[in-house]
């Protein structure tokens, strides 16, 4: 190294580990790191708002005022900050973390990460236990209907409770000395001789550590992915995760609601034997907007725990997952260019139908919408017509979907039932990690979902306690 370059060192930053995003896998890291290491010079990054300055405009005022960057999909505690918080206590859901640490180390993940959020406040009440009955007669409807029906115990920490754990969260790193740097954006990693060597900030600030972990969330996972490309990380196409927010009375819903709390449902649409699902699912709850770069507008959802902002409503996602072959290479612009399809049509707002509309293969109007017993939650959703967005084929696999789903839960299919379009799930950048989660670069770890590595909030935080460990060479 010249003396330049050791004076630029000199001066620079220097810290043990950084992590870039402060979305659950990556806080759950900084927690783990400074629980058996209090000396450990930790670093979070993260381009959002912290926690308390994570206000959304639109709850008060009904209308999208553009923040940039969006405080729903930014900041401390990532998009789970504001979804219902519902935590998965099955290694069968939300990611990859068995096919990389094994099924039983998953599970031992999953409960230490559970408890953690218990110890901050979640409810101790869990759905899908001591349902045996109910989930027998669910078991067998989807089973008549050519459904599999995926068990898994739910936590519902609820919107405005899990906002309350995530700020305990917080307080306890940063009371634990953990830097956070908020409202920071990473331009890129350095890298010399196949090692990691730090990262440069968006102004040009370096900062040295050994270890780098990318913890991004889907919102970051188009940047990783430019990243990996630069620094040539082994990455695979990953799926692409596309389709509706269904919204329904929660009479149609209220046996599975009830027992279950999310009935988690794989179909393979016979048409085309493509996999679709049902995804995050929120009785009482709202269908909500979020916004990616470039204004994006997508669908999601969440449900309160609070009786005071509950709703009539059930919301949740039929997703088709689509794995590509070469020479593809750009899953999620796929997912993108879908979704910009939507906001053409809608003036960057989120387009509704109804399913009536959806089968006759036309539009759906104010004036046709008015007439429905079932009144929107997302108020600013735009009437129109999913079939100038999908391709005929997801079109078909949701189609075919709902007939299956009306068996188990009937009503679904019904002509008033709203699809909100479009739903995408930006984790499609597989990269490729060893069971310490680290790339081909040494000392860059990937991990959450913007790696692909976790699709919800308690594998996420599963995955950052394990990658901790292994930075630490703690056994486990």
């Amino acid at each position: 190294m010249t003396k330049k370059a050791d004076e630029k060192t000199a001066s620079a930053s220097v810290k043990d580990v950084i992590i870039i995003g402060a979305g659950p896998s990556g806080a759950f890291c900084a927690y783990e790191l400074k629980k058996n290491r209090p000396d450990i010079r930790v670093l979070m990054i993260e381009k959002g708002k912290s926690i308390e300055k994570r206000v959304c405009p639109k709850r008060a005022t009904k209308v999208c005022t553009g923040c940039n960057p969006c405080s729903i999909t930014t900041g401390f505690a990532g998009a789970g900050a504001f979804s219902d918080g519902k935590l998965s206590l099955s290694p069968d859901v939300g990611g990859n973390l068995p096919d990389i640490l094994g099924y039983d180390e998953t599970t031992r993940l999953i409960h230490e990460s559970d408890q953690i959020y218990l110890s901050f406040g979640a409810d101790t009440n869990v759905y899908g236990l001591n349902k045996e009955k109910e989930i027998r007669d669910i078991r067998r409807r989807a089973i008549e209907a050519n459904l599999k029906l995926i068990e898994c115990p739910i936590r519902h920490l609820g919107t405005e409770e899990g906002y309350k754990i995530y700020q305990k969260l917080q307080k306890h790193l940063l009371d634990s000395g953990v830097e956070i740097r908020f409202q920071t954006a990473v331009d890129n990693i350095l890298a010399e001789d196949n090692k990691v060597k730090g990262v440069v900030l968006n102004d040009g600030e370096i900062i040295y550590a050994d270890e780098v972990v990318s913890a991004v969330g889907r919102e970051g996972a188009e940047w990783f992915s430019h990243v990996c490309k630069e620094h040539h990380v082994n990455i695979k196409n990953g799926t692409v995760d596309v389709g509706v927010r269904v919204e329904v009375r929660d009479e149609v819903m209220d046996f599975l609601n009830k027992n279950l709390y999310e009935a988690k449902l794989v179909y393979y649409a016979p048409t085309f034997d493509d996999k679709v699902r049902t995804f995050c699912t929120n009785p009482s709850g709202e269908v909500a907007a979020e916004y990616y770069e470039d204004s994006l507008a997508v669908v999601n959802g969440h449900a309160y725990k609070s009786k005071d902002y509950k709703t009539n409503n059930t919301n949740f996602a039929l997703l088709v997952s689509k794995n590509f072959t070469e020479p593809f290479k750009s899953p999620i612009e796929y997912g993108k260019y879908i979704a910009r399809l939507g906001n053409m049509l809608s003036d960057g707002k989120v387009l509704v139908q109804t399913f009536g509309d959806f089968l006759k293969g036309r539009r759906t109007t104010n004036e046709r919408l008015a007439r429905n017993n079932l009144i929107p939650t997302l108020k600013d959703a735009v009437p129109g017509d999913l079939s100038l967005v999908f391709p005929h084929r997801i079109m078909v696999d949701l189609n075919e979907m709902f007939l299956a789903l009306d068996k188990i839960t009937p009503g679904i299919a019904s002509d008033e039932t709203l699809l909100y379009g479009v739903e995408v799930k930006f984790y499609s950048n597989k990269v490729l990690v060893d069971k310490h989660f680290q790339t081909n670069i040494r000392g860059l770890r990937a991990i959450g979902d913007g790696a692909s590595v976790t699709r919800g909030l308690q594998q996420a935080s599963a995955n950052g306690i394990s990658v901790a460990r292994s930075i630490l060479g703690v056994k486990k």
